[in-house]
């Protein structure tokens, strides 16, 4: 979750960067390179079903708007990319008020950059499906989603919000050191349901 006491909003979350990565090569370059590490414009290319200069080109834009860094690991003829730290620490802001927001265009940059999001992690959990056999049995009961319904007013809503983050913010680098620990990702994805009947 970003940090939501900073002066301003984090600059992974303005309308310019949303507008940014309203593109599904920089958003799917920003993604790879958050969970894989540093690389070049053509493994991303590779791993990417794109084409080097396309990579190369896109990977330029992100590096410009201060997402990404050339980590001075190249050989001369290319570069290694790595995305920048702050950006790396808090991913992109996409929780938004929608209502909040007045220019079409950035509205529709905003709504896409949200929908890439889930239908990232979504795909990211679809894998881990699939792959959960071949890991450790603490490994499988431990991951995956754990759906929980709670019932909670406008105040409330804010303060689970805010102590989830707290959570994911002790573990951050709670293994470091430590033999055998993995990273993981944990998507808090609060969602208001229908009243019932």
């Amino acid at each position: 979750m970003a940090d939501r006491d900073g002066p301003g909003p984090p600059a992974s979350s303005t309308p310019a960067t949303w507008r940014l990565l309203a593109h599904p090569l920089r958003s799917r370059i920003l993604a790879h390179l958050r969970l894989h590490g540093g690389t070049t414009a053509a493994d991303l290319a590779r791993a990417l079903g794109s084409n080097t200069g396309a990579t190369s080109y896109h990977s330029r834009v992100l590096a410009d708007a201060g997402l990404l860094v050339d980590t001075g690991l190249g050989d001369g003829r290319s570069r290694v990319w790595a995305v920048a730290e702050d950006v790396d620490e808090e991913g992109v802001d996409t929780s938004v008020a929608v209502s909040t927001i007045s220019d079409a265009d950035e509205l529709a940059d905003a709504l896409w950059l949200a929908h890439d999001h889930v239908d990232h992690h979504a795909h990211r959990l679809h894998g881990w499906i699939d792959a959960q056999v071949s890991w450790p049995m603490v490994w499988q009961e431990e991951c995956g989603l754990d759906e929980r319904e709670v019932l909670v007013d406008e105040t409330q809503l804010a303060a689970l919000r805010a102590e989830l983050g707290a959570v994911l913010d002790r573990y951050r680098r709670r293994g470091a050191g430590t033999p055998g620990a993995r990273r993981v990702t944990a998507v808090v994805g609060l969602t208001p349901l229908p009243r019932r009947s």
